[in-house]
This record gives structure tokens, C-alpha cells and sequence, in this order.
């Protein structure tokens, strides 16, 4: 037993009084008239004895009492804690504001029950203890200590949260502010402690007691669209667009007729129904053609109760408008490729000698074409390899009397292989690698009737697999005809042949030729994601399009902001800094001008509604953590006071004080002696 003010206890010296009181306290005696005094002594002895006995017990009641009230004043209590009643009170309390925490319990949502438990928590403690509420967010005004009125009215501004993050960041967090202070610590943690973020340490500090304060709610069946990707990096207009959606079904019970929906910019379709086993993932495919240029806003949605914040699932394709490309000719053009590009409506060309290049309107361009050039110039090398690195994709045809030295000083600067010589070998391309973007889904089938390529001569390149070439069509000895690398943000494609026709047919085969040269120009080094997930770490980026610092780029969309802003070269690394709460879709601006296109979705940690029970957590946590299992039925401060303060006894000593007052009282006024 310890006490709050031990200092009281030296009143019990007042024990002496009643004590000096019964020794020399004399009685006067009446007198009493006897007509026969025969039993005078035996009445006497009796009735000496009976008020001694009466006097001791009357004695040890008013004793009792009086010490009684002594230890009620100096405030006794039991804990096994070794707290300080003198030092100062640090108490940390977790909010668990996530989606799941919405679910209900006695029609009550598991959220308005943890903060009306949080107040309560707050109130049972002084006006000068010091408090911390925090939230998944965990944001820098939840990294300060507060009063208990700022406190209240900072849990009153807690709302629910698409951000999740696992319950031990959030403990260290707590930690890590209470280690910076000497007093008293605590911390609670109230949540319903899902278990895909439940993963409590266990050599935690025994100066802090960590409370466990569990919600718990009826468990509920959900069914999740987790994540939706492309079969293609990119989104072709006009052909057969693929994506592949993935769903769980986290219930325990079999799903049948779940309905899939598409809302492509703004219409929605249905897709069709499926069946999906409890505990399990399906993956269906969704076909799309695209009939316009531009952003394509698609949502993939199921129909599913009662939760509902993972029923759908938002990305966004960009389809340009026209395909610009450079052609970057010794002479002039070749006129094949001239021509063709004519008659298709998507491709614009343009020519350039490489007596008159402007670098200045590489980054403009979606592929460049190295046409027979017969020397690359130190400074066409160098911009070549700031376009390649910044995103851009380029073509090589070497030209029959390229200076090989000039060549391999290019490719050794983005290293490529090199070239070794030349043959006049006549060779027939025999495969097509149609698992790679550049060929996949552009032919139904690989024919005897399908023409591919012949070169009557072609150069002969080193084959060191650690520059990390990918063939796209091959001769029959099994060396490259058209090599892919992929270098920073770009891709390099390089032919062994020349384009020129007295070499190389491969212009004349239309079939071959126009896919190859439009994916090409559309293939992209680094896949822009076409998702991203509400609190994740995620950036973007743009390029510049001004000098300076006179314009800035924002952020528009269900909610408003300007992101953090990076430069980097010739690109700007955008930071949305947790910003974005909602999910939608959001464009990035400059000047009015839409850039880019963001599709952003809850996070889908928490779809999985798999919980820790009370007895598992004893069972798991026990020998760490304090967990309550009575705190929503019992009087919360009572609960608090006995947990954390210790078992208050004054009350009890007052009660005792009371009733040896009466025993006293009784044995005065019935007791005759």
C-alpha cells in the first residue's frame, strides 16, 4: 500500500489523546443504598469488570476510527507501478481513425466510440498533465504536447481517414516523444487492431505503460477490386486495349454473381458477373477501344455492402494526338519513310539534315530516327544522350560507311554494343519477338504468309549480355536485327542493316514497318504509373516548360493545392506531400495548362477485416501491455484510476472511520454497566 500524502500520517501521534484520555479520566461514583449488603463485593467485581471490558472496546473504536480518517486523508492506494505522485503526467493516446473503424458496433460506428472513450481518458486526468493525441496520419500538430483543453478540442477535430500505417510506427512515434521528458508516462492505444497492421514490439521501455484499449465489432464479409493494370505500357487509339483486374474475396463465404462495372469517361458499362470461392483472388480482363485523343478517365467497380471504399478503382490512360517524329538524315530523307508517314493521319515527320539540327526541339519529339548518318558528331552524341536519358526514344539505321569509330563512342557512352564490322552477306530476318510491346498484339497469328525483313548487308555488333540488349527481330543465326536497350528513361533501338533500300527492305514492308515505327514512338523506358495509392510516398514529374522560377506548377482536382517542386535537369519532380484525402482524379497544371493526369485510390490495407480478439491479444500481448476488456461497461474513470493510478482506498478509510464511530456510539448509549 502506498500514499499520495504520506505527510498526513504523522497525525497518528493523535492516537496518545483518547489513549490519556481513558488513563486519567476518573469516574465520579454515585452513591447507592443498599438494605442488605450481603453481595455488595461480587456486585462490585462484576460490574468493575464489565465497564473495564466496555471502556477497552470503547477505547479501540475511537482508536480504530481516529486512525481511520489519518490514513483517509494521506490518500492510500494499490498499484504495482512504480509511478511518482509527485512528477508530472505524460499521456499519449492513439486514435485509430481508418476506414475500418467506421464499422458498427450496437449501431454506434467503432470510431464515435474510441473518441468518446478518448475524452474520457483526458478528463480523468489534471488540469496540468501533459497529453498527446495522434492519428494514422501522424502529422507534425500531433508531435507536440498539449494541456487537457487543447487536447479535448484537438480529439474533437479527428476525422476518418483514408491513411493507414502499421500500429508499431505509430507506437514508436509515441515513444519517441515521451523518451524527451522525465515524469509519469502512459499511452493508449484505441483501435479495433486489425491484424495486417498489428504487429506490436515486444521489448518495449517499462517506464511506459502502454494500455491496450481494443474495439471490437461484428465481422463482416467484403469482397475487394485490389489492383487494375495494362496488359500494353501504353494505350493505342482505335485497337483492343487490355486490362486485367484483381479481386478478393476476404469473407468466409463463396460469392456468386458479382457484378463488374467500367465507367470509361464518365459512361459506365457493364463488364459482366463472376464467381469468386471464400479466401481467394480471381483476375478477369476488361477490352477497351479507345475512340478519341486525349486523358481517358476509367473506374473499374464492383457492387458489394456494407463496405464500400474498396469497391472501385480508378487509373488513367494518356492517348496523344499525333506522333512526332524526327528523321535525322546525312542528305536528305529516305523517301519511302517520307511517304508512308504521308498516308498516316496519326504520324507527323519532319526531316532535318545534319548540317542544320535545332537540339533545342529534340524533347519535343516522340521518336527520333538516326537515318544512314555516316559520323555522329561529338555534339549531336552528347544531345542524343540527354534526350535518351530524359525519356525520349531513338532509332539507329547506320548508314553503309558509317565511321564505326564515331558509332561506338556513342553507344560506349549510353553502353550499348559496339559495332565490330560490316558483311555484304545477304541474310533474311527468320523471327519476330512478339512478347515485347514493340510486336505483342499486333498480328493474331505468325504465318508462312507473313513477309519479314532481308538485308544484303549489315553490320556485325558485339554481344556482351551485360549491356542488357533485347532482340526484337533476329536473323536465322540467331544474332539481332533490331536490338532494344534501355537507358534511363529512353530506349535505343539499333538495326544492324541501313534503312536504305539498296540494303535493307524492310521500309517496303508496310506490315512490319508502320507498327514497329509507331510503338516505337510510343514505347516508353519508364512506365508512368497509371495508378497511385492515398498515403503512399508518391511522386511525379513533369518537364520544364519554362525558365525560372515565374511559373509554378498546382495541383487541381477534388481538392486544391501546390506540391512540392524538385528541379532536376530538365524535369521537375513533383511531391503531393500526403495532401490528396479523396480519391479521384487530379491534374497537374501550369498556367492554366493541364500536364498531366493523376488517378489516386484508398489504400487497400485494410480490406482485409480480420481483427485480434480480446483473448488473443491477452494470450499474445499479456506479458507487455495492459489490455482492457471491461472499459465500455464500467465507469471509465473508475477503470483508469484502479489501472493506471492504482486502487484508491480513501473512501474505504473513510467508511471504517464511520463505522467505528457508530461502534462507538452504540457501546456508549447500550451498554449499562
Amino acid at each position: 500500500m502506498q500514499f499520495i500524502f504520506p505527510g498526513f500520517l504523522w497525525a497518528l501521534l493523535l492516537l496518545a489523546i483518547p489513549i490519556i484520555i481513558h488513563l486519567f479520566y476518573f469516574r465520579r461514583f454515585k452513591k447507592v443504598y443498599f438494605t442488605n449488603v450481603k453481595f455488595l463485593k461480587e456486585v462490585k467485581d462484576e460490574t468493575s469488570n464489565r465497564s473495564r471490558l466496555r471502556n477497552l472496546l470503547v477505547l479501540l473504536s475511537r482508536l480504530l476510527a481516529l486512525a481511520a480518517l489519518v490514513f483517509a486523508f494521506a490518500q492510500p492506494y494499490l498499484s504495482d507501478k512504480k509511478l511518482d505522485r509527485q512528477e508530472e503526467n505524460y499521456i499519449s493516446l492513439f486514435v485509430d481513425n481508418s476506414f475500418s473503424m467506421r464499422s458498427l458496433s450496437e449501431d454506434v460506428p467503432l470510431f464515435d466510440k474510441a473518441k468518446s472513450t478518448a475524452r474520457g481518458i483526458i478528463e480523468t486526468y489534471g488540469e496540468t498533465d501533459h497529453f498527446q493525441v495522434i492519428t494514422h496520419q501522424m502529422n507534425g500538430a500531433q508531435q507536440r504536447w498539449l494541456n487537457r483543453d487543447d487536447a479535448l478540442l484537438q480529439l474533437d477535430e479527428i476525422e476518418i481517414t483514408p491513411e493507414v500505417n502499421q500500429i508499431e510506427s505509430i507506437l514508436n512515434r509515441q515513444i519517441s516523444l515521451l523518451d524527451l521528458e522525465e515524469g509519469n508516462k502512459s499511452i493508449y492505444l484505441l483501435s479495433d487492431f486489425q491484424k495486417n497492421i498489428t504487429a506490436l514490439p515486444t521489448d518495449i521501455d517499462t517506464s511506459i505503460f502502454i494500455k491496450l484499449m481494443p474495439f471490437q465489432s461484428i465481422q463482416e464479409n467484403n469482397i475487394s477490386i485490389d489492383s487494375v493494370w495494362t496488359v500494353s505500357p501504353v494505350a493505342i487509339k482505335g485497337q483492343t486495349n487490355r486490362l486485367i483486374v484483381e479481386m478478393t474475396n476476404y469473407g468466409n463465404e463463396d460469392k456468386e454473381e458479382v457484378r463488374l462495372f467500367v465507367k470509361e469517361n464518365g459512361q459506365t458499362k457493364p463488364v459482366g458477373s463472376f464467381d469468386i470461392a471464400a479466401n481467394s483472388s480471381v483476375s478477369d480482363t476488361i477490352e477497351l477501344v479507345f475512340i478519341k485523343d486525349g486523358w481517358q478517365n476509367i473506374e473499374v467497380q464492383i457492387e458489394d455492402y456494407p463496405i464500400q471504399f474498396d469497391d472501385s478503382y480508378l487509373l488513367t490512360l494518356d492517348l496523344s494526338e499525333k506522333v512526332d517524329l524526327l528523321s535525322i538524315n546525312e542528305g536528305g530523307g529516305n523517301k519511302f519513310v517520307t511517304a508512308l508517314m504521308k498516308g498516316l493521319p496519326n504520324f507527323n515527320l519532319d526531316n532535318q539534315s545534319t548540317a542544320n539540327l535545332q537540339y533545342n526541339k529534340f524533347k519535343e519529339k516522340d521518336l527520333i530516327i538516326l537515318n544512314d548518318v555516316n559520323n555522329i558528331s561529338s555534339g549531336l552524341t552528347s544531345e542524343l544522350e540527354k534526350y535518351v536519358l530524359a525519356g525520349g526514344n531513338l532509332v539507329v539505321f547506320p548508314g553503309r560507311n558509317a565511321d564505326i569509330n564515331s558509332y561506338n563512342a556513342f553507344f560506349s557512352k549510353l553502353a550499348c554494343n559496339s559495332i565490330e564490322s560490316f558483311s555484304d552477306e545477304a541474310r533474311e530476318v527468320f523471327k519476330i519477338n512478339t512478347s515485347d510491346f514493340i510486336f505483342s498484339e499486333v498480328y493474331e497469328r505468325i504465318d508462312r504468309n507473313l513477309k519479314l525483313p532481308s538485308s544484303t548487308g549489315n553490320f556485325l555488333f558485339s554481344n556482351f549480355t551485360s549491356r542488357g540488349g533485347q532482340s526484337l527481330l533476329n536473323y536465322r543465326d540467331g544474332s539481332s536485327f533490331m536490338q532494344k536497350y534501355q537507358k534511363g528513361q529512353g530506349l535505343i533501338f539499333v538495326c544492324a542493316a541501313p534503312l536504305s533500300d539498296t540494303h535493307n527492305d524492310l521500309v517496303k514492308i508496310a506490315e512490319v514497318f508502320v507498327p514497329m515505327i509507331y510503338k516505337m514512338a510510343l514505347s516508353t523506358g519508364e512506365r508512368k504509373p497509371i495508378a497511385y495509392t492515398i498515403g503512399a510516398d508518391n511522386l511525379g514529374s513533369a518537364n520544364n516548360i519554362t525558365q525560372g522560377n515565374e511559373s509554378i506548377f498546382k495541383i487541381t482536382g477534388p481538392s486544391e493545392f501546390i506540391p512540392g517542386q524538385t528541379r532536376v535537369g530538365s524535369k521537375t519532380v513533383i511531391d503531393f506531400n500526403d495532401m490528396i484525402q479523396e480519391a479521384g482524379y487530379y491534374d497537374l497544371t501550369i498556367n492554366d495548362t493541364i500536364l498531366d493526369r493523376y488517378a489516386f485510390n484508398y489504400d487497400r490495407t485494410e480490406s482485409q477485416l480480420n481483427f485480434w480478439s480480446i483473448p488473443e491479444l491477452k494470450e499474445k500481448y499479456s506479458g507487455q501491455y495492459e489490455i482492457f476488456d471491461n472499459f465500455l461497461t464500467a465507469d471509465l474513470s473508475q477503470v483508469i484510476q484502479q489501472n493506471d493510478k492504482g486502487k484508491a482506498l480513501w473512501r474505504t478509510f473513510l467508511i471504517l472511520a464511520l463505522v467505528f464511530l457508530a461502534i462507538e456510539t452504540l457501546l456508549l448509549r447500550f451498554w449499562e454497566v
